[in-house]
């Protein structure tokens, strides 16, 4: 709604016209936090408390005294984006944030009016959860059991630690429990890799398992990535997979999380390797603004970079994340962008490559640099390795990422990269 990008008619306009063009516009909502700097609405009710602390100070008042109204407006502003201004669903930002200890959680009371609006509009509105917690409870329709919070789907960030850091090599701070093929099998095939087993990096048991016959979720309840803007803007250069993995290994995992069985989701320029950065940048006043930047420096040393960040408050650091769109037909880039396109078409034009049922994925690991995952009749063969792999049974290659070899069935892979097969019928 800011003013500078023309305000409430400009955002009607926009979803008016993505809506013309067969596009489904989605909001990412801030609700547990609003930030320390132009925040005011404490000033006219008690909408933070200190009975709940975040990673932002105080919690969202969601079951304190004057709990009712916060929540009101909450549900009234959804509502606005939803139906009035014509949204088709929410992104709700780190939910684990909204603590919520009274009778009916925020986010079911959230869930329940939504398929309400539904009914109401006409068309489907969905909710898109980002949550730590690793439980599957969040997918469940309300009432199924207790703890069911009703979204349509949530981030699925182990999936995304399990690529990157297998494909990427980085197996530091919250990767630490990620970088074998083993994790990388299990995500693809069972979503959470911490599914109340122990997390290192938080020092405890975490998550839940995923049922794969569940009757209330199915892969495409998990969104999976390779990259969005936090696992890159919160690098500490904001450097891009391509750009500390390399093409060949990007090609590898796009293949894996695209031809899933869940909802892939795409960063802005990752389909083309875009080579511009996507560093933290903001524009907040003296006060704040320089503990914004020893604050980030500090992080970074947790995950063991040693790369001086840019300033965050420099206008040098915003430019330099802007995409540079004419590499998209220039060399490598045109190859990404290629191969990207050829994924996303096998997806669409065959169902078995959008198959939602997790229980029907099978990911063998041919060796420690190598895996294939089978959807139906298809092999998706992909290897981090630097040199040539000899992998599976196959009658026709489908697509490659570099050129292949398929001799009397057998596919080899020339170093990192990966490949799609038709397997033999029968």
């Amino acid at each position: 709604m800011h003013q500078v990008y023309g305000g409430p008619e400009a955002l009607v306009r926009f979803v008016d016209a993505a809506h013309a063009r067969g596009l489904a516009v989605v909001l990412d909502v801030v609700h547990n936090h609003l930030g320390p700097e132009g925040a005011y609405v404490s000033k006219f009710g008690p909408y933070f408390t200190a009975r709940h602390q975040t990673p932002w100070g105080d919690g969202i008042n969601l079951d304190d005294t004057g709990s009712a109204e916060v929540r009101d407006y909450l549900i009234g502003s959804a509502r606005h984006f939803l139906v009035d201004v014509g949204l088709d669903g929410l992104r709700l930002d780190a939910v684990h944030a909204l603590v919520d200890a009274s009778e009916t959680h925020f986010l079911r009371e959230l869930s329940t009016a939504t398929r309400a609006w539904s009914v109401e509009a006409g068309r489907p509105l969905t909710l898109i959860a980002e949550s730590d917690l690793n439980q599957p409870a969040m997918v469940m329709p309300v009432g199924t059991e207790p703890e069911a919070c009703g979204m349509d789907a949530q981030w699925a960030d182990d999936i995304h630690h399990a690529l990157h850091a297998f494909f990427g090599r980085e197996t530091t701070g919250y990767y630490s429990d990620f970088g074998d093929a083993r994790e990388l099998a299990k995500a693809l095939t069972r979503v959470f890799v911490h599914d109340g087993g122990f997390s290192s990096f938080r020092g405890t048991d975490w998550g839940a398992p995923v049922d794969p016959d569940s009757p209330y979720y199915d892969g495409h309840s998990f969104v999976a990535f390779l990259q969005d803007h936090d696992q890159v803007g919160n690098r500490a250069v904001g450097d891009r997979f391509a750009q500390h993995a390399g093409p060949g290994d990007q090609a590898a995992a796009a293949a894996l999380y695209l031809l899933a069985a869940n909802t892939p989701m795409l960063f802005m320029g990752e389909e083309w390797a875009a080579s511009s950065p996507f560093p933290f940048f903001s524009e907040l006043g003296p006060e704040l603004g320089p503990h914004v930047t020893t604050g980030r420096a500090r992080e970074f040393a947790a995950m063991g970079w040693v790369e001086a960040p840019p300033d965050p408050q420099a206008r040098e650091t915003f430019d330099s994340a802007k995409l540079l769109w004419q590499e998209r037909g220039e060399g490598e880039h045109a190859r990404m962008l290629a191969w990207y396109s050829t994924l996303i078409g096998l997806r669409r034009a065959h169902r078995e490559l959008r198959d939602p049922r997790l229980g029907d994925v099978e990911v063998e690991i041919v060796d420690p640099d190598t895996v294939t995952m089978r959807r139906g009749p298809y092999l998706v063969a992909a290897t981090r390795a630097g040199s040539r792999v000899r992998v599976g049974h196959g009658t026709e290659v489908v697509a490659a990422w570099d050129p292949v070899q398929l001799e009397d069935g057998v596919l080899t892979l020339p170093g990192a990269g990966a490949a799609v097969l038709l397997l033999p019928t029968g």
